[in-house]
């Protein structure tokens, strides 16, 4: 006998039946409780034996209830999905040089890095020249008999320079990306990605792709790629 839906209580046929959250499901009628966004095995997230999308699957307080059999097979397997994918992308792109063939969303996305990485830098250099009083001297306000020589042999004689116009005072720069917090703990997998853990707060965040996004961790103050399915916009 066909089980029933769990959303419209009709029945479900085999193909086109989805079995998750201990229930049964038509394809279409997997979605989010709150947005009833198609969702599918790979991106959903469930609480309390129902389906939600990453945006709305509702906050916890991050006790030891929060670490159900669920939330960390969810947590592994994203995880394993992250690590796989990067993994693929970085042998299929392995060895092809600086050559004709070198333009592929690899090189593209390795590019738009650096390029991040170097205005970043340019920020931060920015930042610490200001704030590190590399202002210009202010010249002496002394007359200039003050500057002659109490010798008589000696008769130089000189002129106060005009006082420099002084720029008028700015705010800093606005900030080089969006803040977040991290949802899970991460440990690095490569050189050029960031560590950090849950409830860590990732500061001047760039989107690279859908997967990934450059930022800087606030506590540690280590920057590099990190996960985009592990942090959420704050």
């Amino acid at each position: 006998m066909n089980p029933l839906c769990s959303r419209c209580n009709l029945v479900v046929y085999p193909t086109e039946k989805v079995n998750c959250l201990d229930k049964y499901w038509h394809k279409g009628c997997f979605s989010c409780e709150v947005c009833k966004m198609t969702l599918n095995m790979k991106n959903y997230k469930g609480f309390e034996k129902k389906p939600y999308c990453n945006a709305h699957y509702p906050k916890t307080n991050f006790t030891c209830v929060a670490d159900t059999p669920e939330n960390l097979r969810l947590k592994q397997q994203s995880k394993m999905q992250s690590q796989v994918l990067y993994r693929e992308d970085f042998e299929k792109n392995k060895g092809k040089g600086f050559s004709v063939v070198a333009d592929t969303p690899e090189m593209q996305r390795i590019k738009k890095t650096q390029d991040q990485i170097s205005n970043i830098k340019y920020h931060e250099e920015f930042e610490k020249k200001k704030m590190g009083g590399d202002a210009p001297q202010q010249p002496s306000l002394r007359s200039p008999a003050s500057y002659q020589s109490p010798t008589g042999s000696q008769n130089f004689h000189y002129e106060t320079a005009p006082e420099p116009v002084r720029p008028a005072a700015t705010g800093p720069p606005p900030s080089a990306g969006k803040r977040y917090r991290a949802v899970y703990d991460y440990s690095a997998a490569d050189e050029d990605e960031v560590s950090f853990m849950d409830g860590d707060v990732i500061v001047d965040v760039q989107q690279i792709d859908e997967g990934w996004m450059y930022g800087r961790v606030e506590r540690t103050g280590q920057q590099g790629m990190l996960p985009a399915n592990y942090v959420e916009a704050i």
